[in-house]
């Protein structure tokens, strides 16, 4: 919990309570022997006194109280110390994933309340598969202590099942053959009074693909009803993942309603099992997008000779993706020149790290894509499956540098095999492959320059040898034609004596 100042958070502001869970035996068993070592005492009590603020057979909202009513039900006084006791206890709870606070602000009355959300417990195989939790549980109370704790939580196979070599059948009967719906009988009045009762709130659902805000209610009621594929649409209800994905493709590749419903009708889109193939519905949407947008192309070359076209700008501009991931700074790119003025680093950083590249390559260029560079990044995201935020990096390397003359298909495919085959599928790791290329070519143009690392190991007529910087020492060498100087009477004998002597001893 982040408060800048102490009087911003007293037993005189309001709260409530949000959660849409139970918690079972195993839950609290959780929390007595797993999180009450990592967190303490006084922060699993205060846990369960926001859990019981709701009744136990209920899941939403609680009443608006003041933080009176939990400091007194926490034994506390009023006073400064305790409200930093309550706000490093609320901070324990929220490090590890139980709880997760708001501030509400009023303007009317200048006044904010604050929103505790409960969130529910891990399961054993969750929580000991989290790495850092099992790290801290560790710290706490020692690793045997640990081993002991996660085998205390769950019941081993029997041997008879475990030794033998058994193969496993699903007989299983899926819903669909056992009840028959209406598919014709749609009530949409039905789904939305059933999703305005609902406890969960949509606001705060935390979606890990950008969507383009199709719900299913307007994809079901525009699609055929005739159509093979209606069944499987329909599990789209209940199926969110799906019905997320199918919501990320139309955002990517600028899809309507009815395209989408077009491009669900046709076949190989779903499996046998009602699955989305989503191999296959990017390659179809795909196909439609170059489609639209070269008619778009030819629209706007006869448009670009009227007075209509002078005041579009690329509205694609204003568009900003859903900021589902953070860009720690270390991490940051500098802008481009094309880009500069348009917007600032972090800005920038956060569209490469979260647009698809077709939304990203857009910005790259005051007017249309060129066919060939919207072609051969279609075919790195289709063919080499390379991750978006990597791919926008890799339009970053190649057309935001200052060096234009390697903007070829050749080196963009280069690149792009070189990022396949070193593994590279997080935008961090782009990001260092980014500045590794960028050393590399600064210690190369240093090589290059006369008065650098290398080039002062050249001799002077050496200086323009074109196999680069030499290794060897330089050596003084005897100038050629120097005539040596006549030898005098007396060092001649000087000479002569010294060899008689020499010849002596020998």
């Amino acid at each position: 919990m982040r408060i800048n100042h102490i009087m911003q958070f007293t037993e005189h502001h309001r709260y409530y309570i949000f959660r849409d869970f139970s918690l079972s035996s195993l839950h609290y068993k959780m929390l007595s022997l797993i999180y009450q070592p990592m967190v303490g005492a006084f922060a699993i009590s205060m846990y369960q006194q926001l859990y019981h603020g709701i009744a136990d057979d209920r899941c939403g909202y609680s009443s608006l109280e003041p933080h009176r009513k939990l400091f007194l039900g926490l034994g506390l006084e009023m006073n400064e110390k305790s409200r930093r006791y309550v706000i490093d206890q609320a901070s324990k709870l929220e490090a590890v994933g139980l709880l997760a606070t708001s501030r509400l602000g009023v303007p009317e009355h200048a006044d904010v309340i604050y929103e505790y959300e409960l969130i529910q417990p891990l399961l054993p195989a969750e929580f000991f598969q989290n790495m850092h939790l099992a790290m801290l549980l560790r710290d706490k109370v020692g690793k045997y202590a640990v081993i002991a704790l996660r085998e205390s939580f769950g019941s081993t196979e029997p041997d008879e099942l475990a030794h033998a070599q058994l193969s496993k059948e699903n007989i299983s009967v899926p819903f669909y053959e056992l009840f028959k719906l209406n598919p014709q009988s749609f009530d949409t009045e039905l789904e939305q009074a059933l999703s305005e009762v609902a406890p969960t709130r949509q606001a705060s659902a935390r979606t890990e693909l950008a969507s383009a805000g199709i719900p299913y209610g307007e994809l079901i009621i525009r699609f055929p009803r005739n159509s093979a594929n209606r069944a499987y649409v329909e599990r789209l209800r209940q199926n969110t993942e799906g019905l997320a994905q199918i919501n990320y493709v139309a955002y990517k590749y600028n899809l309507t309603i009815v395209n989408l419903c077009r491009l669900l009708d046709e076949d190989g889109v779903f499996t046998e099992s009602g699955e989305v193939n989503m191999d296959e519905l990017q390659v179809r949407a795909n196909q439609l997008y170059r489609q639209d947008k070269k008619r778009e192309g030819e629209r706007q070359r006869v448009l670009s000779h009227t007075a209509i076209h002078a005041d579009e700008s690329v509205s694609e501009d204003s568009d900003e993706p859903d900021e589902e991931y953070e860009v720690q700074e270390q991490d940051y790119l500098p802008v481009p020149n094309q880009l500069k003025g348009r917007c600032d680093i972090q800005q920038y950083n956060m569209l490469m790290r979260n647009e698809p590249h077709t939304r990203f390559l857009k910005r790259f260029f005051p007017g249309a894509v060129p066919d060939w560079v919207d072609q051969i990044f279609e075919r790195i995201d289709l063919n080499y499956r390379l991750a978006p935020p990597v791919i926008n990096v890799l339009v970053h390397y190649v057309l935001g540098e200052s060096d234009s003359a390697r903007v070829t298909k050749t080196f963009i495919d280069a690149v792009a095999s070189n990022m396949l085959m070193k593994g590279i599928d997080t935008f961090e790791k782009a990001v260092k492959y980014v500045r590794e290329q960028a050393q590399l070519e600064q210690d190369k143009e240093r090589r290059k320059e006369p008065g650098g690392y290398a080039g002062s190991a050249r001799s002077g007529p050496r200086g323009g040898n074109a196999r680069g910087a030499s290794r060897k020492p330089s050596i003084p060498i005897v100038p050629e034609g120097k005539s040596s100087a006549s030898v005098s009477a007396d060092e001649l004998e000087e000479l002569r004596r010294l060899a008689r002597k020499l010849d002596g001893q020998s």
